[in-house]
């Protein structure tokens, strides 16, 4: 819609003399008594908006009005109801993300999103739910506007963490694998004989020396990822490929070992190989220690590489928390150097933390929230405030398990990506409004009208209509272009905000009008109405990653 009537402007302005045709700006106006859609270009123009406005001949509109240099569009209800009619599975999809070859022919863009990245031998924390909420979404959407897409979870299991996992595991086998992390760093961090051998310990899990060491270690891995298997799935996540630090690391040593011969890379304090990012307003990272082992940095470029032979593709989203947000411009700008094909196609996002009152989680002092505890409180909490209703226990786990991670994965996009979180226990899983559960619930009380009407023998019709058109319709007809923005600033929370306008906006109408009626000769738009509200709530509810329940 909003496309049409920039094209419809850009017409008007031109017969008014303007040659050079500057960013028309379409906008849903906050107030409804200001038309569906509004546009300031006559103010950017420095036009008279009513000259404008005189030059636009559409049946699209039934009326325009200019008011405060706007000029103000009010949709005509045919055009609106036309739209409603085309409401289906596919509403709201497009093709922005297919790319055009020089042959003529279509491509879907080839898309990879690393992201949620657990490492085994540690805990699956909360912030692990923050990666992979927006990592999982952006993944939705990006296939609902034409991409082909493939999801990957790199995972650390080399490194410091795995030493101290496997000291702790030595110094007392009965400890769980994340607590024997959680005391192996605590004693590296408290004792420097500890700290002395854990280091040594370290280069022993790398170089795969120690036969029981390697025992130990193959013994962790396989309840990690176990136990991290079992989260994706309750998560409805499906990787493609889950790459780990193991497989990436001789890859990226080489490549900076190659580096060093350019000079892109060069020696530092006791041999270590550096990168100086400071030529590039940036600061120094270690690529290669002292020990000749590589470090984040080396592997990230091994990473790289080793996706892009999986997949050739065109674009890269490494999803993490915000706090390496400064590594990766270090990394990344390494990689310019010595993989500028790349480097070109990588981007970063980086996100805010998932807080709860008692601030940030950190699972080296083995005081942390994990990701399933956090959905277990949420899930006991649904259950108790749904007991009452005649559910059977299976059916109770099955709502709770959707409404419990529905109301985290809501509280997560609710706003751009950037931010902390405050996780509010109570008010997320609230059926009122501004949640996940609310969402859930609107859409299974408008399944439940769909049901009844079948019972009445209410078929959904279009043969007659209304005399006037609600703001449910014109609400459903902006899906698309909440698509279109959400893609395009890779920003989740306009879709959310979206659906929560409009769950508000059925619950209103419905308040306000007699769905099923026999005697209402419209209540068969209305069912039509309401079946087309639940499919642009299911479509909207995919791509934030929210189930959708037929009863709650």
């Amino acid at each position: 819609m909003k496309q049409k009537i920039k094209k419809i402007i850009a017409k008007a302005i031109k017969e008014i003399g303007v040659e050079k045709i500057p960013e028309i700006l379409v906008e849903v106006p906050k107030n409804l008594e200001h038309g569906d859609y509004s546009t300031n270009t006559a103010m950017i123009l420095k036009k008279n908006p009513i000259e404008i406005a005189e030059k636009i001949k559409s049946d699209l509109f039934k009326k325009i009005e200019v008011k405060n240099g706007f000029i103000n569009f009010f949709v005509s209800d045919k055009y609106i109801i036309e739209n409603i009619k085309k409401i289906n599975k596919n509403f709201g999809k497009n093709n922005n993300l297919k790319i055009k070859e020089a042959n003529g022919s279509e491509r879907s863009r080839r898309i990879i999103l690393d992201y949620t990245d657990p490492n085994p031998f540690k805990e699956f924390h909360i912030g692990h739910l923050m990666s992979n909420a927006i990592g999982e979404s952006l993944s939705r959407i990006f296939e609902f506007q034409g991409a082909k897409v493939k999801r990957v979870c790199y995972q650390g299991d080399v490194g410091m963490h795995v030493a101290k996992a496997i000291w702790g595991k030595i110094k007392n086998k009965n400890l769980k694998w994340p607590e024997a992390y959680a005391f192996g760093a605590k004693e590296f961090t408290d004792n420097e004989n500890s700290k002395k051998e854990i280091t040594e310990l370290n280069k022993k899990v790398f170089e795969k020396s120690d036969k029981n060491i390697n025992k130990l270690y193959d013994q962790g891995k396989k309840e990690s990822l176990k136990y991290f298997d079992k989260i994706y799935k309750k998560l409805d996540t499906k990787f493609d490929w889950l790459i780990f630090e193991s497989q990436v690391a001789d890859l990226g040593k080489k490549t900076v070992e190659k580096g060093l011969k350019s000079k892109v890379f060069e020696k530092g304090e006791n041999s270590a190989i550096i990168f100086k990012g400071e030529k590039f307003g940036l600061h120094t990272r270690v690529f290669i220690n002292s020990e000749g082992i590589p470090t984040y940095e080396a592997k990230d470029l091994g990473l790289a590489q080793i996706k892009y032979k999986k997949y050739p593709y065109d674009l890269s989203f490494v999803v993490t928390g915000n706090e390496i947000n400064e590594y990766f411009k270090v990394m990344k700008q390494a990689m310019q150097e010595v993989l500028p094909d790349l480097a070109n196609k990588t981007n970063h996002i980086g996100h805010g933390m998932l807080r709860l009152p008692e601030g940030k989680m950190s699972s080296r002092t083995g005081k942390i929230i994990t990701g399933e505890s956090l959905l277990g409180k949420l899930q006991e909490m649904v259950i108790e405030k749904i007991k009452d209703e005649d559910f059977s226990k299976k059916e109770q786990q099955e709502i709770a398990e959707a409404v419990a991670v529905g109301a985290v994965r809501y509280s997560i996009l609710k706003q751009s990506i950037g931010g902390d979180v405050i996780y509010d226990f109570d008010k997320s899983i609230s059926f009122d409004g501004d949640s996940g559960p609310y969402l859930q619930y609107s859409f299974a009380r408008a399944k439940s009208i769909l049901r009844k009407a079948k019972q009445e023998k209410i078929n959904k019709s279009f043969a007659k209509i209304p005399n006037e058109v609600s703001q449910l319709e014109k609400m459903l007809c902006q899906f698309p272009e909440i698509i279109e923005k959400a893609g395009t600033e890779k920003e989740p929370h306009f879709i959310l905000l979206y659906l929560t306008e409009l769950a508000g906006c059925f619950n209103t109408y419905y308040a306000k009008n007699k769905i099923v009626d026999k005697s209402d000769e419209f209540s068969a738009y209305k069912v039509a109405l309401t079946e087309a509200f639940t499919v642009v709530m299911k479509n909207g509810m995919h791509l934030l990653g929210i189930k959708t329940l037929e009863k709650m």
